[in-house]
Parts: C-alpha cells; structure tokens; sequence
C-alpha cells in the first residue's frame, strides 16, 4: 500500500501523522511512504531522517493525496485537504466531525472511508488513539490553566499552590476520565485544593483510591456543579461522549455569576465544547472573555507539545496503520471489531451512531457498508 503523510497546515499544529520510526517499520511491511517535505520538522525530524527511514519525500500536499492509498494525519482534514480526497482512499486521523458539519460533509462528497482516531475502541474498553492525547491535554491544561490565573492574562492574581499563610487555588474539574485523572494529578502537584465531579460512582471510587485524602470527589448533579464552579479559580471540562457532542454542563448564566478572573479550559472542545460560553481558539489566540471569566478553549493543546505528543500518538496508532496496510481496509475493518468503531464516513454514509446523533442525521451501520 502507498501511505502518504501530508504536512499538518492547522494553527500552530506541528505533530506529524507518522515518526521515521514508524515509517521504517511501515516500509519493513512492504509498504511504501511518501511523506511531504517539512512535514516533520516540529519534531526535529528533518527530510533526511524520513529517507533514511526509507520514505520518499514530496513537494507538494497534493502530490502526497494524489499518489497515496492512505492518508495519514493528526488533525482533522482542513478543506482544501478535503477537497483532495477521493473515493478510493483511506483517511485515518482524528476528525471530532460532531463539532464540525462541514467537514462531515467535504468527507460524504469525497466518497472516501474516513476512520477516526477517537472513536476506535479498545478490547478492554476506553479508547486507546485518544488515550495519550488526553493525557497530554489534561496536564497540559493545568499549566494553561495556572498561567491564565495571572493578573496580566486577565485572571485572579491567583498562584495555583498558595505560599505558606495563604490559600491554594480551588481546582475543579468537570470529567474524571483520563483528562481529568492527569489534570488531578498536575493541580494536586501543584498543591491546589481538588475536586473532581463525574457521575460513575466506580470512577469516582477509583480516584479516591489513587489519590486519597489529596483530591475531593462528588457526584455530578446539577446542584454539585453549581457549587464547585461558582466557587472555583479554575475550571477544566474533561468530559466526553464518544463520537458525539460533548453535554453542555458550564451554562452562560452560571458563567456569569462565576469569580471574576475565574479560567475555564474546555478540553472537550474538540466535541463541542461543555461550557456554554466555549468557542474554538488557536494557540496564536487562545484566549477571551466571558463576563470576565477568561475562557482557554485551543482546540489542539497537545500541538504545542508537538514532539512528546507526536511520539505518543504514533505509539498507540502504528499498529492499526499496519493493519489496514497489511490486511486492506476492508478486510481490516471487518476483522476487527474495534478498528470498525472508527469508521465514521465509508462512501458517503455516516456510519457512526455518536457523529450521526450529534449531525443530526441517521447512521449506516458500518457492517452494511462493508458487506456491500
């Protein structure tokens, strides 16, 4: 199979869909690799190190789409990347098509088979491709999240660990899954005080477990919510709903009555955001102001981490790369239960239960497109 690797060309994205490890081993499979020249340059991985590797460098983004079987990326196709895919061709990335209907659309009209990073599940649960991004997030929004608190980025003037005679933050964070374990672990670091709400009961359990008397777990109602947040310095939304929109749990009146130089950081804003309020910025602008409550809301944190993040990514998708190389896609997907999770678009069907609900559209099932 010919995999190409185009240049990422969103915002401040500098993570690269495959590592020269990676293509070395993809080309030990028999396969070949056309990677577009500069394409990993964030990661200090220059055009030499991928020929080495054994890949082939081009120009262009468009000789990469034109040539290849597969596309390999890290972020959502943009669309005049869109524009470039074709029927016959494979595009494995992260796509978070919930929160983008456009792009949902540019996919259906390509005809291409789209699988998605975030949806691909794993035998014991969770979701393995997301996995190392929401760790790198989580952590990474702890940091953002104590910058923001400073007085000349418009917070509270507040240091998230306190100094002797003086209080530490309040740290809560809305979501206790991966994002939310590693945000805990950076604030409890940092020595803030933390709460984390999530409404599994067995989550909250296990936290409490890990973490002891460092952390303060509640249950998620409404009433709980309203609490914490109205009271809180910083505030990280780490909730997710495979495939779909993430639930909106931070309403713009609540935003309202929230400390003035409060921070939000929506981490599920790749879904859609949790906070009323949320809208998508870029590392260039990552910030703004909700009724004085600054909102972070960069929708590829972990790009700016470019080099630990690419590693980790390409660690956890190398082996489903190989298999649709090695198997076909087809016969990839067929075989493999979660693999098949992923697929989001084949031939202009929507083929994923979450996206389709969040699109407000109907879902072929992905068997029925694979038989046909």
């Amino acid at each position: 199979m010919r995999i190409g690797v185009p240049k990422e060309i969103k915002t401040h994205e500098y993570r690269v869909g495959l590592t020269p490890t990676a293509v070395r081993e993809v080309c030990a499979h028999g396969h070949t690799v056309l990677i577009q020249t500069g394409a990993g340059a964030g990661i200090d991985a220059d055009d030499a190190a991928y020929r080495q590797a054994g890949a082939t460098i081009a120009d262009t983004a468009e000789a990469v789409f034109a040539a290849a079987d597969m596309i390999v990326k890290v972020k959502e196709p943009q669309p005049a990347e869109c524009a470039l895919m074709r029927p016959d061709q494979v595009l494995f990335t992260y796509l978070h098509l919930a929160a983008d209907p456009p792009q949902a659309r540019a996919l259906q009209e390509s005809g291409c088979t789209a699988v998605a990073y975030e949806t691909v599940t794993g035998p014991r649960g969770g979701l393995p491709l997301l996995a190392p991004m929401s760790e790198v997030a989580g952590r990474m929004a702890v940091q953002a999240g104590a910058h923001c608190l400073e007085k000349a980025q418009g917070g509270r003037g507040v240091l998230l660990g306190g100094v002797p005679g003086v209080p530490a933050a309040k740290v809560v964070i809305l979501g206790g899954g991966v994002v939310g374990t590693n945000a805990a672990r950076m604030a409890m670091g940092l020595e803030a005080h933390v709460t984390v709400i999530d409404k599994n009961v067995e989550r909250l359990r296990a936290l409490d477990e890990l973490f002891g008397a460092r952390i303060s777990t509640l249950y998620a109602t409404v009433d709980a919510i309203e609490q914490e947040v109205l009271s809180a310095d910083l505030v990280v939304g780490a909730v997710l709903v495979p495939g779909d929109s993430a639930p909106r749990l931070v309403s713009r009146a609540m935003v309202g009555r929230m400390l003035t130089g409060a921070v939000l950081v929506d981490v599920a804003i790749d879904q859609g955001g949790c906070f009323e309020t949320s809208r998508a910025t870029t590392h260039d602008r990552p910030t703004y102001e909700v009724d004085g409550v600054v909102h972070y809301c960069v929708a590829n944190m972990p790009g700016a981490v470019a080099r630990t993040s690419t590693y980790a990514l390409n660690n956890v998708t190398l082996p489903f790369v190989l298999a649709l190389a090695d198997k076909g896609p087809t016969a990839a997907l067929r075989d493999d239960p979660h693999l098949r999770a992923g697929l989001n678009v084949m031939a202009g069907k929507l083929t994923h239960d979450g996206v389709a609900h969040a699109l407000g559209e109907s879902a072929t099932a992905a068997e029925t497109m694979l038989a046909a």
